[in-house]
């Protein structure tokens, strides 16, 4: 008995093959055309006192050709004096590290020392946003001549980078137990290992940067949500606690109000602790208050990274919640940027009276109140 043949498709289901076929593809392009420009790198414009662009490669080859492979700004006085490294976008979804990172890139001149600045710490967290959090991919800053976009990234090493995550990540070198999706997390993996993972390589591009540069002082710029403890605050190792201090008093002059933290011996893996436990350097971290990385906020668009207002935060503040003052004004960018920038100036004036013949001379960094009349975009290049 011969069996029966298969049924050639009839055009019906020819048909419908074919559009389904081709929805799948034009979805596919929508979402290339949307996820492409994640990995392209906006301009940086430094200012023309630059002295050279290097490579966190340049401190480990292991990192040559890899999306963690990021630019370092290099600025350098006529004068001899000590050097400091600026870190922004070491969790690429705190905005206004990453952009007063690239304001001080634009603006900055060195008269005395050595300045490296790196805005994108995490380059691999620059190129995906992070799950379930519905962050924006970007956002806008009008300047003198247009409109200049910048990527929005996550707190996380890509993980097409770095996969799959452990059940629990155990720090190298001191074995404490952390979540496993931290394994990920560049601010949890210093001072890192050159036969470690992808994220522990790019710590141990950063340390041997310190320590091959002789880098005097360490500033890595964050953003937490506004009901976390640690907010609007300098995070000082013990052994840059006198240059912090007397940063803070200073600042607390201009009417600027910080909170000055000692870095948990405890906890292991950040910048503050590890780069200080490792290094001659003084590490020092320095948090504002961003809405978007709240657990209270409501709807998490390009507007709530700029003017940083959320009708469900201000409720949250008539309420007691907060850690920082909110009312109807938000907490902008300009704000947030112009909080970094002041504590850069600070930090470093705090240096060179505590040592100084490790003194960095700067210029051109917008002030405070410059930066609130003003605005970001009056500050960042209109090439």
């Amino acid at each position: 008995m011969i069996p029966d043949q298969p049924r050639p498709p009839d055009k019906i289901t020819r048909l419908r093959g074919a559009c389904f076929l081709l929805a799948a593809g034009l979805l596919a392009a929508v979402a290339a055309r949307q996820m492409l420009p994640a990995r392209w790198d906006e301009p940086v414009f430094p200012s023309r006192s630059m002295s050279r662009v290097l490579r966190i490669s340049d401190y480990f080859s292991g990192l040559k050709h890899t999306r963690a492979d990021t630019e370092i700004y290099l600025f350098e006085g006529r004068e001899p004096g000590g050097a400091m490294l600026v870190m922004g976008g070491t969790h690429p979804n705190e905005p206004a590290g990453f952009l007063t990172a690239v304001l001080l890139a634009e603006n900055l001149s060195v008269e005395r020392g050595r300045v490296f600045v790196i805005p994108r710490a995490n380059h691999s967290g620059f190129t995906h946003t992070e799950p379930g959090e519905a962050h924006p991919m970007s956002f806008a800053i009008p300047t003198s001549a247009g409109t200049r976009r910048f990527r929005c990234g996550c707190r996380f090493t890509n993980p097409l980078d770095q996969w799959p995550d452990p059940e629990v990540y155990l720090h190298h070198p001191s074995g404490q137990r952390l979540s496993g999706p931290e394994t990920r997390n560049l601010n949890r993996s210093f001072p890192g290992r050159a036969d470690g993972n992808f994220t522990e390589r790019l710590a141990f591009a950063v340390t041997a940067l310190i320590e091959r540069e002789q880098i005097d002082l360490v500033m890595d710029l964050h953003e937490a949500s506004p009901e976390y403890p640690v907010i609007n605050a300098i995070v000082a190792h013990e052994r840059a606690m006198d240059v912090a201090a007397l940063a803070n008093l200073t600042l607390q002059a201009e009417g600027i109000s910080f909170a000055l933290e000692p870095s948990p011996q405890n906890f292991h893996g950040l910048t503050h602790r590890e780069i200080g436990d490792a290094t001659p350097a003084l590490a020092i971290l320095m948090e504002s208050a961003n809405l978007m990385q709240g657990r209270l906020r409501g709807r998490c668009d390009a507007g709530l990274i700029l003017d940083g207002k959320d009708p469900w935060y201000l409720a949250a503040a008539r309420a007691g919640l907060l850690r920082v003052p909110y009312d109807e004004a938000g907490i902008p960018l300009d704000v947030r940027v112009g909080r970094h920038l002041a504590g850069i100036r600070a930090i470093t004036d705090a240096l060179n009276f505590i040592s100084p013949d490790r003194a960095i001379s700067l210029s051109g960094i917008p002030t405070y109140s410059e930066v609130q009349q003003r605005g970001v975009g009056a500050f960042l290049s209109p090439k």
